[in-house]
């Protein structure tokens, strides 16, 4: 039987997922290495949420994505001996102005994806590591890249430039926004669910480490929180979200630090975990007494409602909010905080169907639907990598 491979390969984890090969492919089984490069650790689960494996790893060929990737083979192979990857799906942070939709990924393709490294320097080296690795591992089978700018690149004008000279903006300094993947997975969901708003006017927060917004209007993003990189829009478990350029350059001249330091400084080291001097983990905040927890709180909720008042305004009016992402799908007292500033755009929840984590959220009397969607970003990269490789790409290869 023919399958699907994905990989999300992070600065220092490696997500990855066994799906079969069919016009709506089946997860089998989902797994992680994290803490690459220093103590690197494999978890593995079956569909259903059994774990498989799980064990602290010496990697073979070194710490690194490579040496990861062998390591979640060899635990494919193990427990799925009979697996045959035809197409290994990739997630690539940036596809920069020209690729919109999914790329079945050659030598040239990949030296395009490398010249894009400096709009995403903290993300696409470890991109481009995944699908180096699996090209070793896998040379026969059809390699694609699932872009996470892809899902943006339809905005309009005013909400894909900023106000520098235009020869910029054409050397591809513009608003890119993120997290496609998951946006289409839950526009789609949506329309499964509940097809007139999806037709409508729709705001999406996937909220996590990484947290960004998204205003879409039948299915298709018409703006985003995040701009020309992942550092934008609102704070996250390290990143600082929006910050006046103005910081930057006092930063730069007032404190002598370089571009390196500034950059580990918004990445690494502010968002929740500066705030709160404590944590960048949501759950560890929401379960402290100390102030920094309470005032990190308040500022992300706080800028997640400013954000939600924007992006209506793009929209010119609301008919969903839809929660996801680890935080937005698990810490039901964020939604609340977040609802309940917003009684003046229509918003009214229900406490006992939030506290629940219900589909819907919302009152009867809510003029805005608001929901709560479980997020598949490994499905939408499965999706394309089968179609791709169904089209009539390389024969496969056994795990």
């Amino acid at each position: 039987m023919s399958h699907v491979l994905t990989l999300n390969a992070g600065s220092s984890s490696l997500k990855f997922a066994l799906f079969t090969a069919e016009a709506e492919p089946r997860a089998l089984a989902t797994g992680l290495v994290e803490r690459i490069g220093t103590t690197p650790q494999l978890k593995l689960k079956s569909a259903t949420g059994g774990v498989l494996a799980q064990a602290r790893l010496e990697l073979p060929g070194g710490r690194d994505h490579a040496g990861a990737l062998k390591a979640a083979l060899a635990q494919l192979r193990h427990h799925y001996p009979d697996a045959r990857i035809d197409a290994v799906g990739h997630r690539v942070v940036h596809g920069g102005r020209n690729f919109a939709a999914p790329l079945v990924l050659d030598d040239a393709a990949l030296m395009q994806l490398e010249t894009l490294v400096p709009f995403a320097p903290l993300h696409q080296p470890h991109n481009i590591a995944g699908v180096k690795a699996a090209l070793e591992a896998f040379p026969r089978a059809t390699q694609v890249a699932c872009f996470d700018t892809a899902f943006h690149r339809h905005h309009p004008f005013v909400n894909d430039t900023f106000a520098l000279p235009r020869g910029y903006y054409e050397k591809g300094v513009r608003r890119y926004g993120f997290h496609g993947l998951s946006y289409d997975y839950i526009a789609g969901r949506l329309k499964q669910l509940a097809p007139t708003l999806h037709d409508g006017r729709c705001i999406v927060a996937h909220l996590g480490n990484g947290a960004s917004m998204c205003g879409m209007v039948a299915g298709r993003s018409v703006a985003s929180s995040m701009g020309f990189s992942a550092l934008d829009g609102l704070p996250m478990g390290t990143r600082s979200g929006q910050i006046d350029p103005g910081v930057l350059l006092y930063l730069m001249d007032q404190e002598g630090m370089s571009p390196g330091a500034i950059a580990e400084l918004l990445y690494t080291k502010s968002g929740l975990l500066g705030l709160s001097g404590l944590s960048a983990d949501m759950r560890t905040l929401l379960g402290s007494d100390t102030p920094g927890a309470r005032e990190a709180i308040d500022y992300f909720t706080f800028r997640i409602r400013r954000e939600m008042g924007g992006l209506a305004a793009a929209l010119e009016g609301l008919d969903a909010v839809i929660f996801t992402g680890g935080i937005g799908e698990n810490a039901a007292p964020i939604r609340e905080k977040v609802c309940a500033g917003m009684h003046w755009l229509g918003i009214e929840i229900d406490a006992a169907a939030n506290a629940a984590g219900e589909l819907v959220i919302s009152t009867p009397l809510s003029r805005v639907h608001v929901m709560v969607i479980p997020t598949n970003e490994e499905l939408v990269i499965a999706r394309a990598a089968s179609a791709l490789a169904g089209s009539g790409a390389a024969s496969g290869a056994t795990a």
